[in-house]
């Protein structure tokens, strides 16, 4: 049953994880929640279900951390020990698939291939359930490289991969995937101008003791935006304590993003991510982002129209994503880009045909 996120219980596991994570930072990166938040959790049940909720939307690490802090200022052994563990169990995959990443990475470069991770270092200290990567290098190239360097065999494409031009890869031992977008972003590959001065803008970050590539501040939102709000029509927890953090540090230029999301034709889904975002921010804090009225006035809703359903805050699909949907294809069209215009106007059907899937297998595989 699906309750919307004002109803959810006082001490349900969301709403726990909100009050701790979306304390007021500190001013500067990486995010700092108020260290002797109360712990709150009063069974191993609770324990569990909050643990299970946290991986799914990594914030594992972050809340472990507040959690160890508690139990120790309270002298809980027990908490104490069974929290450490989790954590060092988690910091244990992290650093292995971290190692990875910058393996695949180096893989790259050294055969003069731009690369860039994306989105799955937004979420540090915590690490996603892939890795996702972007380069410029051409399909058949990706692929020699994955399979001679790693041993990587490809998975299954489905629709949504083929259209969006991505790439999943199995590499041996490691259980995260490593998906590589390939010259396109957005769900069906229309966001080539985003994706080809994508390199220009990289900023350089230090991660697990390695350094890399990965989107400006920007683009990060801008494909943090095409994800959400285009795409999975959901918000994990991390997204909005992530957006929080790097908006608290005065990190983000409201009026470049808003040039270069204009170009792309979905400023008004970025101003609508970022507004729903603040809404639910200022619902655990008191007050809400900084956000300048510009982007305010382009949101075309807000948080209030969020509910909460199987562990995400979803996006109304109808008639809300919807429409954003149809501004992005106006956009496309205006700007005479035929091709990229042909394969956003499949996004409706793609959809349709996941949905039914899913209603008849339970699953969407192989063709989101």
């Amino acid at each position: 049953m699906s309750t919307r996120v004002a109803d959810f219980p006082p001490l349900g596991s969301l709403t726990y994880l909100s009050r701790l994570l979306l304390q007021p930072s500190r001013g500067s990166l990486p995010f700092a929640p108020v260290p002797d938040a109360p712990a709150l959790i009063s069974s191993r049940d609770q324990f569990d279900d909050t643990l299970a909720l946290a991986h799914l939307n990594h914030v594992v690490v972050r809340w472990l951390e507040m959690f160890l802090k508690q139990a120790r200022k309270e002298q809980n052994l027990d908490w104490f020990q069974l929290a450490d563990s989790a954590l060092s169990s988690e910091k244990t995959r992290i650093a292995a698939a971290v190692n990875v990443l910058h393996e695949v990475c180096a893989a790259f470069q050294n055969r003069g291939y731009a690369v860039m991770v994306i989105k799955t270092l937004d979420h540090w200290p915590d690490f996603g359930s892939d890795m996702d990567l972007f380069t410029n290098a051409q399909p058949h190239e990706v692929s020699l490289l994955m399979a001679e360097c790693f041993n990587a065999r490809i998975t299954p494409r489905s629709w949504g991969d083929y259209l969006a031009n991505k790439w999943n890869f199995v590499i041996p031992g490691l259980p995260e995937p490593v998906e590589i977008h390939i010259g396109r972003l957005g769900q069906t590959g229309e966001q080539v101008a985003i994706a080809s001065s994508l390199a220009t803008r990289a900023w350089q970050i230090d991660a697990g003791g390695y350094r890399f590539s990965v989107p400006s501040i920007p683009d990060r939102l801008m494909i943090s935006t095409l994800q959400r709000m285009y795409r999975h029509f959901n918000i994990r927890l991390c997204d909005i304590v992530d957006t929080a953090a790097i908006a608290d540090a005065g990190l983000i230029n409201y009026h470049e993003l808003s040039v270069l999301a204009e170009s792309a034709g979905i400023w008004e889904g970025v101003a609508t991510y970022l507004a729903i975002i603040s809404d639910y921010v200022r619902d655990y804090r008191s007050t809400p982002l900084d956000l300048p009225h510009f982007l305010l006035d382009a949101a075309r809703f807000r948080g209030a129209e969020i509910f909460y359903d199987k562990g995400f805050l979803r996006v109304p699909l109808m008639p809300h994503s919807a429409r954003l949907y149809g501004s992005e294809l106006a956009h496309v069209l205006d700007r005479g880009e035929l091709q990229n215009c042909a394969r956003l106007s499949l996004l409706p059907l793609l959809g349709t045909a996941a949905m039914a899937a899913q209603r008849i297998t339970g699953s969407d595989k192989g063709i989101w």
